[in-house]
């Protein structure tokens, strides 16, 4: 029945598509784009590729006219068409993904590169997940950089070799786990208990996150589940030293 209910209709825009949308807007400089346009054509072709891995089928899911008129709608958002500016009917979305990379080009760019590597890490899975991670099953709140990459980093802190080796990493060179935001200490708090417990934080910017890089000991922070909570709670996720700051 579900896969019925999805050939019917078309899911809504993501964010992570928003984004790969802004950054061929950038390319066009705002322009309507040529018919057949191969850059076009290839978003269209990557976006029903995602699409079909969760279940949705249709000749109208992200065609090359829809992804056209989500240039013209995110032209509304650009000052150098003002009142020229195109398609009215956007959404709150577009508008909140354009304040949040329009004036970063370089972030857009690196973040739209590693968005297409996540969705070809997913299409290779038939399941419609991200090495093993079901994207519809995220805890927290999705990152400014869309859910593709929310679901890399909680996969990468997730892992349990990595967060075996942080462990072992820093008790070797300081003795005890300790979170690194306030300083809790399962320990001492819980005895015998507490004794190797504590999450790992996957502190690189997602915008790095492709599926080529390696996750190293030095990208991981260890914190208290508390703290880990608070700083993926609302967009945009704190840093560590942002979380500091609200504990002082």
């Amino acid at each position: 029945m579900k896969s019925e209910e999805k050939s019917k209709r078309n899911p809504a825009w993501s964010r992570d598509e928003i984004i790969l949308a802004l950054d061929l807007y950038r390319q066009f400089e705002g322009g309507w784009p040529k018919g057949n346009d191969e850059k076009v054509i290839e978003l269209s072709q990557l976006l029903n590729q995602f699409w079909q891995g969760q279940g949705y089928v249709g000749h109208t899911l992200r065609n090359t006219n829809g992804i056209k008129m989500k240039l013209m709608n995110l032209r509304v958002h650009d000052p150098k068409y003002g009142h020229l500016a195109g398609l009215k009917a956007g959404s709150k979305l577009e508008a909140e993904v354009w304040n949040n990379f329009w004036n970063c080009p370089d972030y857009l760019i690196e973040t739209a590169a590693a968005i297409r590597s996540a969705i070809a890490s997913l299409s290779r899975d038939v399941s419609g997940k991200l090495d093993g991670l079901p994207i519809d099953e995220l805890e927290g709140a999705e990152a400014v950089e869309g859910r593709l990459l929310t679901a890399v980093h909680s996969r990468r802190e997730r892992s349990w070799e990595i967060v075996k080796n942080k462990k072992d990493d820093v008790l070797a060179k300081k003795g005890c786990l300790v979170c690194e935001a306030c300083g809790f200490d399962f320990v001492k708090r819980y005895g015998e208990r507490g004794v190797g417990f504590i999450e790992c934080h996957h502190i690189k910017p997602l915008a790095e996150l492709s599926g080529e890089i390696k996750t190293q000991l030095s990208d991981l922070a260890l914190l208290c589940a508390n703290c880990h909570r608070m700083i993926h709670a609302k967009r945009p996720w704190l840093t560590i030293e942002e979380l500091r700051r609200i504990l002082r």
